[in-house]
């Protein structure tokens, strides 16, 4: 049975001194950036473990046998010492592990999970069935090992907690369409939700500011997929909706096309909208966005988009 929504689980904070583990629920990750990820983190004051299959290669694309995997999610969340998780980068193989997950196990360990791409499968799983509040934002491989690749102060913001601050045009947010909506911000890669609809793991849109992002999508891509969330119901669960950076989906010369494609398939839905924000898939500093928390979405003034986040997404540490 699904587990209320009501009342969600904020992990604890994440501060310098840590521990983080590092885990590949999905495809393998190159050795190399795993280790300058790691060496980032622990120049920023965390300890690292690094998950006994993280490193594994095959089979096919994946990151260890789909036990090793399950092995290394679970042992991460059992493990008294370890703060929070994070994973090495995407790919596929997240959803492989869904039927798998030690529902109890997590419940009684809620730890911060940081990850975007492929484990939106994740994230939708952990709202679900465990109520957590989690982290889209920098993995170890992707983000943690290119200079820059982490934005530090909504890093810090999420995972140490703070009850009040923004987003804005200065993390590319811009306004499609004006307004005001209050909600509970969720999301992730559009494409992975739209493949779990129909299935026992659909996301919960319920009353919510919703974020969709991805990487290598077309124009028509993006308006299939979005006919896919209105023909599902899932937008009636929507207040508003914020869109990623689209630089890893169409060039500059195509953007335009690409946001006349989105407000299309977006034509009777009356919320807000906004597109920009450079969370997840992005070449710039990754912002980190805490998943589960309620958050305005302010776009009234074209020049001064906000994203309010009106709550700690953690707790501090007694």
């Amino acid at each position: 049975m699904t587990a209320s929504r009501n009342a969600m689980v904020k992990p604890a904070a994440l501060r310098p001194g840590a521990t983080l583990a590092v885990v590949s629920p999905a495809s393998t990750p190159k050795s190399e950036l795993v280790h300058q990820g790691i060496g980032r983190l622990q120049a920023l004051g965390y300890r690292t473990v690094l998950g006994k299959h993280a490193l594994d290669r095959g089979p096919l694309y994946y990151a260890g046998t789909l036990e090793h995997r399950l092995e290394d999610f679970h042992a991460a969340f059992s493990d008294a010492s370890i703060g929070g998780i994070l994973c090495t980068r995407g790919g596929w193989g997240s959803a492989e592990l869904l039927p798998f997950l030690d529902a109890t196990l997590i419940r009684a360990n809620p730890k911060a999970f940081i990850a975007y791409s492929d484990h939106t499968a994740l994230h939708s799983w952990l709202h679900n069935e465990a109520n957590l509040v989690t982290f889209h934002g920098p993995m170890v491989a992707a983000d943690f090992a290119r200079e820059d690749g982490v934005d530090m102060a909504s890093w810090r913001h999420s995972v140490e907690g703070d009850a009040s601050w923004s987003l804005g045009a200065g993390d590319g947010l811009r306004v499609l369409r004006g307004g005001v909506a209050e909600g509970v911000l969720e999301g992730g890669c559009l494409s992975i939700l739209a493949e779990a609809l129909g299935t026992p793991f659909a996301p919960h849109i319920q009353d919510s500011i919703l974020f969709l992002e991805d990487i290598g999508t077309k124009p028509y891509q993006w308006d299939r997929m979005l006919l896919h969330l209105r023909y599902s119901g899932v937008l009636k669960g929507a207040r508003g909706i914020v869109f990623g950076d689209m630089c890893q989906c169409v060039t500059d010369a195509e953007n335009d096309y690409l946001e006349r494609a989105i407000m299309h398939s977006l034509r009777d839905f009356d919320g807000p909208i906004a597109i920009g924000l450079r969370s997840g898939h992005v070449g710039t500093p990754n912002v980190t966005l805490p998943l589960g928390i309620p958050v305005k979405l302010d776009l009234a003034e074209a020049g001064n988009p906000q994203i309010y986040f009106l709550d700690s997404a953690v707790i501090a540490h007694l």
